[in-house]
């Protein structure tokens, strides 16, 4: 039997099994969360808006024989702001939508919601999910920035706030967030999930993800997005057989640190009997930042029309960007687009028996100073691929600091994807 103390910490999983077993009650789990988040909450500020626990027991209990029955017993969710709740307010991270209160839930939390999961609050993003902070503190070094744009998202999943979170992402937005901050994150292959309901960035590049401590937790998760019966399927741990390696420098600038954290892990693997290759320049993924670039700021600038009537509400970096993307070329965007087609296809050329690619998941550890919210250029290549990717925590610096590495899988592979990464995270646990 756990300290009733402790089920705040525990994964989506091992919660919903233990209230199974009758080990504790779905009341305590929730209970535990509110300890924590009233304890944590005033120096990580990950929190937008949520329920007081008053509030979130009184629904709870209303319909308790509904959440008795469900899949997740009326456990908490959080939900990045960018994502429509009828019941709370949706405000992009900007004081453009300040009180904005949505008609109708989001596809992805009606889903949530159907399955028995209760949205405990909004959690916060940057300016419409691009530059500009929040309040949002890294839980493991409050001097550290929690990475952007799900950086609410991260830093409660991460704090055990919650057990699991949605957040987005355009460039970096889930996996850089997961990886400073210590936790898992996933994001589909483009087009995977329904974004309905979620504000759009650029299209060509937006995804729905979701943050967690366990990679079973975001198995779950994403089955219950796709109305999936494998939310109660079977768990599988695949070993995979080929994984190619893919050393910062080829992406951007990676520190020292994260360069020897991937050198471990390829050790590791080899002594497991994955066999491992490496790629090359011929990859092009500095490239593919560049079009990744050129995609998003075209995109944005005709998404944020509303918004770019207010100048004077808009930061400076979104403001650079919409005016790049409106000096743009149609010509460059549509080339932009036709190269990252041909990279993707000529990358699975050249490694056509490679399960996945590992990847560092940011430059290094999460950066000093709350004023900005890290590079994003290591998962630029991936997301303008619109290939699915998770990040596993487990290496760290010799401060103890989270080095976050990605793992990118082929289009519409995702669960194989999943399957590998459950693998991986019981190797990275014991390294």
């Amino acid at each position: 039997m756990k300290n009733q103390k402790a089920w705040h910490e525990v994964g989506l999983r091992e919660a919903l099994n233990a209230i199974e077993k009758q080990e504790c009650s779905a009341v305590d789990v929730i209970n535990a969360c509110f300890d924590r988040i009233e304890a944590r909450e005033p120096v990580v500020g990950a929190w937008q808006y949520r329920l007081t626990r008053e509030e979130y027991l009184s629904h709870y209990r209303q319909h308790q024989g509904f959440y008795e029955q469900s899949l997740l017993k009326g456990l908490p969710v959080g939900i990045k702001d960018i994502i429509d709740t009828a019941d709370m307010p949706t405000e992009m991270g900007s004081p453009i939508h300040q009180g904005r209160e949505p008609v109708n839930d989001a596809s992805c939390v009606g889903l949530i919601r159907q399955a028995g999961g209760i949205v405990l609050g909004k959690t916060v993003t940057t300016e419409f999910a691009y530059f500009k902070p929040g309040k949002t503190a890294n839980p493991r070094d409050l001097q550290r920035t929690p990475g952007g744009s799900s950086s609410g998202s991260a830093a409660a999943v991460a704090d055990a706030m919650v057990p699991v979170a949605l957040g987005s992402q355009t460039a970096a937005s889930v996996i850089r967030p997961a990886a400073y901050c210590g936790a898992a994150g996933y994001v589909g292959t483009r087009g995977e999930f329904s974004l309905r309901g979620v504000q759009p960035l650029a299209q060509s590049l937006d995804s729905l993800g979701i943050l967690a401590r366990h990679a079973e937790d975001i198995d779950l998760m994403r089955a219950i997005l796709l109305r999936n019966s494998r939310a109660n399927g079977p768990e599988i741990n695949a070993r995979p057989t080929r994984i190619a390696i893919c050393p910062g420098h080829l992406v951007g600038e990676t520190d020292s640190a994260m360069e020897h954290a991937i050198e471990r892990l390829e050790a590791l693997l080899q002594a497991e009997g994955v066999e491992t290759t490496r790629l090359d320049q011929a990859a092009g993924l500095s490239e593919l930042v560049e079009h990744h670039q050129t995609i998003m700021a075209y995109e944005v600038a005709r998404n944020l029309v509303e918004e770019s009537a207010q100048l004077d509400q808009l930061s400076a970096p979104l403001l650079d960007l919409i005016d790049k993307g409106l000096q743009m070329e149609r010509s460059e965007y549509l080339r932009a687009l036709q190269c990252v087609d041909k990279a993707r296809s000529d990358l699975w050329a050249r490694h056509d028996k490679v399960d996945a690619v590992l990847a560092p998941a940011a430059p290094g550890v999460a950066p000093l100073g709350l004023g900005k919210t890290g590079a994003p250029h290591m998962s630029r290549p991936w997301q303008v691929m619109g290939l699915p990717v998770v990040t596993l925590p487990g290496l760290t610096d010799q401060q103890g600091l989270p080095l976050g590495i990605q793992l990118a899988g082929r289009m519409h592979e995702d669960q194989k994807l999943l399957d590998m990464a459950r693998w991986l995270e019981t190797l990275l646990t014991g390294a």
